[in-house]
């Protein structure tokens, strides 16, 4: 869970903690477009995770860009992997960066892949069918120039991933439809030795922007333009307010993307706005009045039919 700590007697004015908080952006009755769609590690909950399969079929529902997860192998090699153990999704154990591309190939990337069936039982299709874990570069390979990729860094240290990716990016010219992103800091100071680079603003640029807007109920510094800045709808939180004898907890669910933090963002310049975790039809619809650009999804399969119907009558998201 996240934390912020406000401290004693600083005002929460208008401060958005709840899901009852307001999104219709000023100006009631603009109809803004429909945001795009990001596939979340390809469509993390329609296919195994961050591999080709997935890719396939977020391309399949007309996925606007493509989030992948980067690790690298032994061997230097960035592969498609999201979590630190290879038993979280695969039929192998141990940690990426202890095999080589090669063997990473060979393991099972669907292994873990449960779908729940008429039955009500929990089936695993990709079992019997192998699904390999690829590399970024047969990733670009499949995935057509016009659509944008996200990659995002998921292993330390940052500047042996940081060459290693570049290197990629070099070789297949693909500088010009990815973006970079990463929770860690480290990445957006490895990837300034790259002029070509285009990076999201960092998470805690973000936050902070975002905090200062629907806490403070002021803008910070106004961000770069054509700036990406990406975040959660809502996001579980714990604030902590402290006081001479001791300290205060409350745990909530906080709306980050508000009427006053778009604004703040859009106060000037132009700028990309994503909200992640956007998996239902009151999200995205939440999502368009606020006037984003992009959501990042789980399933593009549902999603993609949510757009559709939106598209096709807006009146479903209302005012």
């Amino acid at each position: 869970m996240s934390r912020f700590r406000i401290l004693l007697g600083a005002p929460l004015i208008a401060a958005c903690l709840g899901a009852s908080c307001e999104t219709a952006r000023d100006g009631a009755g603009t109809q803004y477009a429909a945001p795009k769609l990001v596939a979340h590690r390809g469509g993390t909950a329609d296919r195994p995770e961050n591999t080709l399969v997935a890719i396939e079929s977020a391309l399949a529902r007309r996925t606007d860009m493509i989030w992948l997860s980067v690790q690298l192998s032994a061997d230097g090699e960035p592969v498609l992997y999201r979590p630190a153990s290879l038993e979280a999704l695969t039929n192998g154990s141990g940690n990426v960066a202890d095999w080589s591309a090669a063997a990473l190939a060979r393991l099972n990337a669907g292994w873990q892949f449960a779908e729940t069936g008429a039955d009500g039982r929990q089936h695993y299709p990709y079992r019997g069918r192998a699904v390999p874990i690829p590399t970024l570069r047969q990733a670009l390979r499949a995935i057509p120039a016009a659509v944008p990729v996200i990659l995002d860094m998921k292993a330390m240290p940052a500047e042996a991933q940081t060459l290693a990716v570049a290197r990629v990016l070099e070789s297949e010219n693909a500088w010009g439809r990815v973006l970079i992103y990463s929770t860690e800091q480290d990445y957006q100071q490895t990837f300034a030795a790259w002029p070509r680079a285009r990076l999201f603003e960092s998470r805690d640029t973000t936050r902070g922007r975002l905090v200062t807007a629907t806490l403070g109920q002021e803008c910070g510094p106004a961000p770069a333009s054509g700036a990406w800045a990406g975040f959660e709808m809502r996001r579980k939180v714990e604030v902590v307010e402290t006081f001479t004898l001791g300290e205060g907890r409350s745990p909530v669910n906080a709306v980050f993307w508000t009427p006053a933090s778009v604004r703040c963002y859009r106060a000037g310049v132009p700028v990309n706005l994503v909200a992640f975790g956007v998996n239902d039809q009151d999200a995205y619809c939440e999502a368009k009045r606020l006037g984003l650009d992009a959501v990042m999804v789980d399933s593009p399969e549902k999603m993609a039919a949510i757009r559709a119907k939106v598209v096709e009558n807006p009146a479903v998201c209302g005012r």
